[in-house]
């Protein structure tokens, strides 16, 4: 049949066509699924109706795999996740001291205009009330970068400590193990502060230890908070900080791409953070990961970005999910 012969000339044309492809460098795999559709689509209007559902078959066959190739990994591209994704709180709950997990009080953390924002324009007054609002993911390897900056007025009945205050909570506690009346959840906590406009330093990227301690300079440091050697960032302006966090192996604090402040070994102990389960704060345990939250503790707070790269996955070369920037192996995770 004529058919026969038309469909084993496209057959050699596809065959030499990959042989081509195979020879030239990566990219020319989507020329060469223009040139083959052309060609196909030519022949099999040329062909009766069993000939034409011969070609599309070959064409679907041939067609699958080079489609895959033009979504090969680039094991260099950074895969960001937008923790906060502009529109809503999706993937974010809230824990009020004193409120049931869940319940955002006075709809203080809400989103408008793109802004994940804290307000206190519905609460009367401040009563210890200390807020989180926490992602759902827990994390150990990872680069956390946020865009912050203060706004507004402290709510009424807010400690002076809190004015322009605000933080980012790692290697959180669960935020179900959290007591309802706990203040704070065990925590490493990056503080985020705002300049007063009276001429004194007031660094931001700070540490502080809600429920723990860390290593600095080889010795176990059990003051509260630390500051870092950042510049003070008076006003409204947008402030950018990074957090590079290697488990339970050291965290760098990063200020507009410098770093400020670095340490090793968080772990549980200290104190200032009440009431606490015991059973779940045991002193001297290494904190190796955990969860990620921004505070509500009395500062009117804006936040445009919100996002992580995760350091740990897949490290074996020959993977399709494979990473050079991965830090940390999880190489149950590899696909081939």
């Amino acid at each position: 049949m004529n058919y026969e012969r038309t469909i084993y000339r496209a057959l050699r044309e596809v065959s030499d066509a990959l042989a081509s492809y195979r020879k030239k460098r990566k990219g020319a795999h989507n020329l060469l699924q223009v040139g083959i559709l052309r060609r196909m689509t030519t022949l099999s209007h040329r062909c009766n109706v069993v000939g034409r559902t011969i070609a599309a078959a070959l064409l679907a066959s041939v067609m699958a795999p080079l489609a895959g190739a033009s979504t090969q990994n680039d094991p260099d591209k950074q895969e960001w996740i937008q923790l906060f994704n502009g529109r809503n709180l999706d993937g974010w709950t809230a824990k009020f001291a004193k409120h049931d997990l869940g319940e955002n009080f006075n709809d203080t953390v809400r989103v408008e205009n793109g802004l994940l924002e804290v307000r206190y324009d519905k609460w009367r007054t401040f009563n210890g009330e200390f807020g989180h609002v926490f992602y759902n993911d827990s994390f150990s390897y990872y680069r956390l970068v946020a865009e912050y900056r203060f706004v507004g007025e402290q709510v009424a009945g807010g400690p002076t400590w809190a004015i322009r205050n605000n933080g980012l909570m790692l290697h959180c506690q669960k935020p179900g193990t959290m007591l309802k009346d706990q203040d704070f959840p065990i925590s490493i906590e990056v503080q985020l502060l705002g300049g007063l406009g009276d001429g004194r330093p007031r660094s931001t990227a700070n540490v502080c230890t809600p429920g723990s301690n860390v290593v600095m300079n080889g010795q176990l440091h059990t003051q509260h908070c630390t500051n870092s050697t950042s510049t003070t960032y008076d006003g409204d302006q947008w402030v950018r900080v990074e957090v590079e966090v290697h488990g339970d192996e050291r965290v760098r604090h990063v200020i507009d791409g410098r770093t400020v402040l670095e340490y090793t070994k968080p772990q549980m102990g200290g104190g200032n953070v009440s009431p606490v389960d015991p059973a779940v704060k045991i002193d001297g345990t290494p904190m190796t990961s955990g969860y990620i939250a921004i505070q509500a503790e009395t500062a009117p707070t804006d936040f445009r970005k919100i996002e992580l790269l995760n350091l740990e996955g897949c490290m074996d070369p020959k993977a399709s999910n494979y990473k050079k920037y991965f830090v940390k192996a999880r190489n149950q995770t590899c696909r081939y």
